[in-house]
């Protein structure tokens, strides 16, 4: 039992035995105390004045002697303010610190038997990686390794939207003005080399559609439809849709590689294929630079199908319903929600129609009952009609569905725009802030005696782990701006902070040598900053547990950071090799010890590779 949870149940116990009242654990606050009060946790009494008709100060001074009476870890108390401060004696933290240093995989939880699948990534074909991708892996990544961490058997999964009319756009770009460039004759990566042509297909829309505003028929169109009040810009802004779906000669044309494509026209599969297995040798080498990987790849193309097949039958069972105009829908006001399409007028599906059948896949492949979706937030909605969806249908895994959503990234001077290419590429990014630990490096010259090939595997470290830490840190239902220059700022509460902080220990460690392997004895005269470390070591592995349950990588980011500064102060104000007792230096090493497998467990929890030196 954790000490946490220790002190919850003391507090159940004395409420009980005080006041006559059962509580359940955690009911009472219990967080670790103040730098600036004495006492190692805090206990919130307020909740009891009621229950006790006594005044904070008076239930607290009573729990604190029944504690110190019946609970053998608290030796010690203090009350402030109506606030419960205990105190452990130093025999607890001994007995801690020598059971935890010897534990194997300290703060990773036995396995609890239960399977759970985490999709993230879910790239289209139709353009490389970016900066909102690199927030969607590392959290869907980061959270898989946190829910290993707390006992669950897990398996990573993408979606990869390889059809769909965005695609087609690439296609149709490519046939037209591509001359059959390749990525071998261009040098180009292949994501980045279909990515080019859809910004091309977008750029020469919009050159179409001001031609279209400007002739007699826009004229006309604006004359006839725009709204009172409403300016031509706003107009065109809102018919833009309107206007590839039944004006456009390129979305005329688009549309028709869709149908051709979903009719299974040979030319046009054949083209599909081709440019799809760019894409995917330009994912592969993103995602090995990222440290990721994934246990099993879905496709669109394949799910789709089934996703259809799905609908007929939820239509025939009278769960869905067909419009006039011959598509389907599901009806989800009692729900709270409104209708949703399941099925175009023309037959073609939605992301929603494939969705449903990637769900029924992947519960036939695994069996999980588990299923946890990293999506942007702008998909709030559409994961609530899925799930509903998916419930209504009877689907055993229904209740079983989470949607991690985050929000979304944007630069300093406004959103990112795919279709006109303003992204910050995921690979530019990386070599970007890889160039900039290189740089730092240099400037220090502490690598200097390493050979090219060690340097160069650091730098690699240092310039993922402040690109990882930037992105990780936010809690992920906050949008976030990313600035380059922030990013790479090696000190402050960034990744090489953290780093920086494992790379001393291993230095204390190595120089330690022998003396790192004995045992101390009783150690009696606690510092401060001991202490401080103390709590924070034993809170790990319920943090782990906890930030598996809200899947939330911040909650490990922001501890390591708190960790690491808390070694950094430990380490300037007192002494570890040169230490007058043997007795308080073999603590310290082991003190230290535990803080570096700590931060290099939490640092791995979020994608983070931890360098022996900097």
């Amino acid at each position: 039992m954790s000490i946490v949870s220790l002190l919850e149940s003391a507090a159940v116990n004395a409420t009980k035995e005080l006041f006559g009242h059962d509580l359940q654990p955690g009911q009472l606050p219990l967080t670790p105390t103040r730098k600036e009060f004495a006492g190692d946790y805090t206990l919130v009494v307020f909740p009891l004045t009621k229950i006790a008709r006594k005044s904070p100060d008076a239930i607290a001074a009573e729990l604190g002697e029944w504690m110190v009476s019946n609970v053998e870890e608290v030796t010690g108390y203090n009350v402030i303010k109506g606030f419960l401060n205990v105190e452990l004696g130093t025999t607890y933290w001994n007995n801690f610190l020598r059971k935890a240093v010897n534990t194997k995989n300290y703060g990773r939880q036995a396995p609890n038997g239960k399977r759970v699948i985490v999709e993230f990534a879910s790239p289209n074909t139709n353009k490389p990686l970016h900066l909102g991708h690199i927030r969607n892996i590392l959290l869907g990544w980061s959270c898989s390794k946190i829910l290993e961490a707390a006992g669950y058997n897990v398996i990573n999964v993408q979606v990869v939207n390889d059809r769909g009319i965005a695609i087609c756009k690439s296609m149709l770009a490519w046939n037209l003005f591509g001359e059959g460039e390749t990525p071998e004759s261009s040098g180009i990566k292949g994501d980045h080399l279909v990515g080019k042509y859809y910004v091309a297909f977008e750029s020469r829309f919009k050159e179409e559609y001001a031609a279209w505003q400007a002739s007699s028929t826009g004229k006309e169109i604006v004359e006839n439809h725009q709204k009172e009040n409403e300016t031509e810009a706003e107009f065109f802004g809102r018919y833009k849709n309107t206007y590839f779906n039944e004006y456009s000669a390129l979305g005329k044309q688009a549309k028709a590689m869709l149908l051709a494509w979903e009719a299974g026209d040979a030319e046009t599969v054949a083209l599909w294929k081709q440019m799809n297995s760019w894409v995917y040798a330009g994912f592969d080498q993103t995602y090995a630079q990222l440290g990721v990987h994934f246990d099993k790849l879905y496709f669109e193309s394949d799910t789709y199908l089934l996703g259809k097949a799905i609908v007929e039958k939820g239509l025939s069972d009278g769960l869905f319903q067909k419009k006039q105009d011959g598509s389907v829908f599901v009806d989800l006001k009692d729900v709270g929600l409104d209708e949703k399409t399941l099925l175009r007028k023309d037959g073609t599906s939605l992301y929603i129609t494939q969705d449903l059948g990637t769900a029924r896949i992947r519960y036939d492949d695994f069996g999980a009952k588990h299923m946890v979706y990293v999506v942007a937030d702008e998909q709030n909605y559409h994961f609530k009609a899925l799930f509903e969806t998916l419930k209504k249908l009877g689907e055993p895994y229904a209740d079983g569905l989470h949607h991690l959503a985050y929000g979304m990234v944007d630069l300093p001077t406004g959103k990112m725009k795919s279709r006109e290419g303003t992204v910050v590429d995921a690979d530019d990014l990386m070599a970007e802030v890889i160039g900039e630990a290189r740089e730092n490096t240099k400037e220090r010259g502490e690598l200097d005696s390493l050979s090219a090939d060690e340097r160069e595997d650091i730098i690699r470290k240092i310039g993922l782990a402040a690109l990882k830490y930037f992105i990780i840190r936010v809690t992920p239902q906050k949008r976030m701006i990313f600035d380059p220059k922030e990013s790479v700022d090696l000190q402050g509460q960034t990744g090489p902070y953290i780093q920086n902080a494992y790379v001393r220990i291993k230095s204390v460690l190595r120089k330690a040598g022998e003396l790192n392997s004995g045992s101390f004895e009783d150690y009696r005269g606690l510092e401060e900053q001991e202490r401080e470390l103390l709590i924070l070591l034993a809170k790990f592995p319920e943090l782990v547990e906890a930030a598996a349950a809200e899947y939330d990588p911040s909650e490990i980011a922001n501890y390591c950071y708190a960790l690491a500064k808390e070694y950094h102060r430990f380490y300037h104000e007192h002494s570890i090799l040169n230490c007058d007792s043997e007795n308080v230096k073999k603590f310290r090493l082991d003190l230290s010890s535990l803080t570096a497998e700590v931060l290099e467990t939490g640092m791995d929890l979020l994608g983070i590779e931890m360098p022996d030196r900097m």
